[in-house]
């Protein structure tokens, strides 16, 4: 696959998708947000992808929407949305394909934010399931700051990873918080030096990706999915999944594996 924007390659199992625009601190345009979506959706149908990890170029991971007098970029030619219809139509033509498409991932999303997450590059990192930061990155709902509200899934996301409290803070602040805090507050898992992200990030992928495949994506759905859940339907959600898991090979080498004191062997079937 060809693209101007973002960078995406695949190898030991693990896609990595890089935001390409360090001269704009990675502020997307449509074109990215296309190619964004586009390398999400080639990881969850190919097989041999078993998680997916997002970073960015240079020193930003993502300034959120690339803005130029006022308006959001738009491509070439095209005039920039005027009206609160054609803004509303903007947002859910484009800038949304990315939260559609990570909301279709069933594996495990991994952000290495290398720098400033800011405004909806705020939000397009809390849609991570992991994020790993380094020392260096901070990260801001600064919508406020421009008499916004968050309009990329933020009110959604930063809930459910920070609560409600701080979440409403946040969002009603625009204050920047930096890794450490970031690592207090549970939005980050851990904070490593800027030469280590990548090869720490890689390797929690790596961990992941050699475990029983199946039996993760199902997990995830199951998590997400107790959200919107009660206990009883939450119970029965993990009933029907632990049926089908218990089908699979991989639920057989596990236990193998530990009577024969050896590492399991899983081939994601």
């Amino acid at each position: 696959m060809d693209f101007e924007q973002i960078l995406y390659e695949k190898s030991d199992g693990i896609a990595t998708i890089t935001l390409n625009r360090p001269e704009r601190r990675n502020a997307f345009t449509p074109t990215m947000i296309r190619e964004w979506a586009d390398a999400l959706e080639d990881a969850r149908l190919d097989s041999a992808v078993g998680a997916v990890i997002v970073t960015g170029a240079g020193k930003g991971f993502c300034a959120g929407a690339d803005l130029r007098s006022g308006t959001p970029m738009t491509e070439d030619g095209e005039a920039p949305p005027t009206t609160a219809a054609d803004f509303r139509n903007w947002l859910r033509d484009s800038v949304h394909y990315v939260p559609r498409a990570v909301a279709l991932l069933d594996k495990p999303y991994i952000a290495a934010v290398n720098g400033a997450a800011v405004g909806a590059g705020m939000d397009m990192c809390s849609m991570a399931d992991i994020r790993i930061f380094s020392e260096t990155a901070r990260v801001a709902m600064s919508y406020v700051k421009v008499g916004l509200v968050p309009g990329d899934g933020g009110c959604y996301y930063l809930p459910r990873i920070v609560g409600l409290a701080k979440a409403l803070e946040l969002i009603w602040t625009g204050d920047f918080i930096d890794a450490e805090e970031a690592v207090r507050i549970g939005y980050a898992s851990k904070a490593v030096p800027p030469d280590d992200l990548m090869p720490a990030t890689r390797e929690l992928a790596q961990r992941i990706v050699a475990g029983p495949a199946v039996a993760i994506q199902a997990a995830k759905q199951l998590v997400y999915r107790s959200y919107d859940s009660t206990v009883e339907q939450a119970l029965e959600d993990a009933n029907r999944a632990m049926a089908i898991i218990r089908s699979t090979e991989d639920s057989k080498e596990g236990p193998r594996a530990f009577a024969e004191k050896r590492a399991p062997e899983f081939k994601g079937r």
